[in-house]
């Protein structure tokens, strides 16, 4: 018989388990909404070409590949399979894939449909995504983004909203968080320093990296790409990285002479407008916004602001290491690829099972997240149709859950049923409230209880409420 497993990078997510999960959506869906944010969703498969050569090499080889249906072999190139060449192989036998993340598809998306759109388009999409990338804590290989994007505007508003969103989110859930910025314009301003554009790319790809091997691993990294030269910037990058203050950390900009050009003017001047317009919202926060120079992710695509999110909780526990558990950035330019230019997007992500290992590791779920819900305990089989017709008025209400136990078994296993569920209330239909036509109403965290006419169903909800 054969031991059931799951796939490498999969997991199950039980009813506990989701319920944690739901509270986290429910909360991000409010926030979203509340901006005026709309929700899509697109096929977990894409057309290969639609998911190609958008986010690089690397994320080309993580993208999951489907076979096409049938005899797929037989349309196989003979030289290709005789030379075992897997790329050519594979163009033949697969045109379609899972999605890799949610922003290209939304180009996708929004380039189709385009004629239905009222812009700005402001979209809030929650849905999984895969890469075929070797799993380890806080990597899996399917797992959920929940992204807000807004397309077709270019003012700097958007991108003070999606920062007052993330400190929204991680308010309500309790989690402190840094969200890091940076500019590509500013990063741009390194060009001259590095003398072409592969000099620039490869100084961007080493020191993205810097979170994992730190700053001496950065430099040894640049030496070894032949970069040697950037290594006086890299470590006045680091040095000013440490500055705190926003207002001091522009002025250290300002003084490198190297970097002095249209570019950097434009980065500053645009941090300059988020700062400023999500002022009020950092005071009201328990998060922070933290300009960090050596942000930057996802280059390849964007053009403007980069964001991440850190967590920065001491409840965290120091041995939990996870990374980045949202970000995003501007790309200008990434709906043109579907044939549509000049259409200026910014978006970020919430990496929602990275947010939930964090908010577990540190035991910041609220401990009873179902309090609002009600078993009915049938203590007797006549009560049944009593029971029926109360959890159908019950049900009308404001209830998170009303239940009614499915067995006349002993009140305690009832009440066990009840408190595993976390329920925060248990109705008990017995004998003598059946004859008095009342009801016991026990309150499961007090241990409380007491009786209510069984017609008194309002009254009995504004107790429960």
């Amino acid at each position: 018989m054969e031991k059931p497993s799951l796939p490498s990078g999969t997991r199950d997510y039980g009813v506990d388990m989701m319920s944690k999960r739901r509270f986290i959506l429910n909360i991000m869906e409010q926030v979203f909404r509340s901006h005026g944010f709309g929700q899509i969703e697109t096929p977990a498969l894409e057309n290969l070409r639609t998911l190609q050569g958008k986010y690089g090499d690397e994320g080309d080889q993580l993208l999951f590949k489907v076979l096409n249906s049938g005899d797929f072999l037989s349309k196989a190139p003979d030289d290709a399979l005789a030379a075992k060449d897997s790329k050519l192989v594979v163009s033949s036998i697969s045109d379609r894939g899972l999605r890799y993340d949610l922003t290209v598809p939304l180009a996708r998306h929004v380039v189709m449909n385009r004629d239905k759109i009222t812009f700005p388009f402001k979209r809030f999409q929650m849905q999984p995504v895969w890469r075929a990338d070797r799993p380890q804590k806080g990597r899996y290989r399917e797992f959920w983004q929940c992204d807000i994007d807004v397309v077709g505007s270019n003012s700097t508003v958007s991108e003070a909203e999606l920062v007052e969103m993330y400190l929204e989110v991680f308010d309500k859930l309790n989690l402190n968080v840094a969200v890091r910025i940076n500019h590509r314009g500013i990063l741009d301003a390194f060009l001259p320093i590095l003398g072409s554009q592969e000099n620039w790319n490869s100084f961007m790809v080493a020191i993205d990296k810097f979170d994992k091997i730190g700053q001496d691993g950065v430099a040894k990294e640049l030496t070894e790409r032949g970069l040697s030269h950037s290594l006086d910037a890299w470590n006045w990058i680091c040095e000013t990285a440490q500055i705190n203050d926003f207002n001091e950390l522009v002025s250290a900009l300002e003084k490198y002479e190297p970097i002095q050009n249209d570019s950097l003017q434009k980065g500053i001047a645009d941090l300059k407008s988020v700062y400023s317009l999500v002022e009020g919202a950092l005071k009201e926060s328990k998060s922070i916004l933290q300009f960090d120079l050596r942000l930057a992710r996802g280059l390849s695509y964007y053009t403007g602001c980069v964001f991440e999110v850190v967590t920065i909780d001491e409840r965290i526990p120091q041995d939990f290491k996870i990374g980045s558990i949202g970000g995003g950035g501007r790309y200008d330019n990434l709906t043109g690829v579907f044939g549509l230019k000049d259409v200026s997007g910014v978006g970020v992500s919430f990496g929602l099972d990275r947010i939930y290992d964090t908010l577990e590791a540190g035991n910041l779920f609220p401990e009873n997240h179902q309090l609002n819900g009600v078993l009915i305990c049938c203590m007797d089989e006549t009560a049944f149709p009593i029971a029926a017709n109360l959890a159908r008025n019950l049900r009308n209400s404001e209830l998170d859950s009303v239940e009614i136990y499915p067995g006349a078994v002993k009140l305690k296993k009832q009440l066990d049923y009840a408190n595993a569920k976390h329920f925060g209330w248990a109705i008990i239909l017995g004998e003598n409230e059946i004859q008095n036509g009342q009801v016991t109403l026990k309150n499961l965290i007090t241990g409380e209880q007491s009786t209510a006419g069984n017609s008194a169903v309002q009254a009995l909800l504004t107790k429960i409420q």
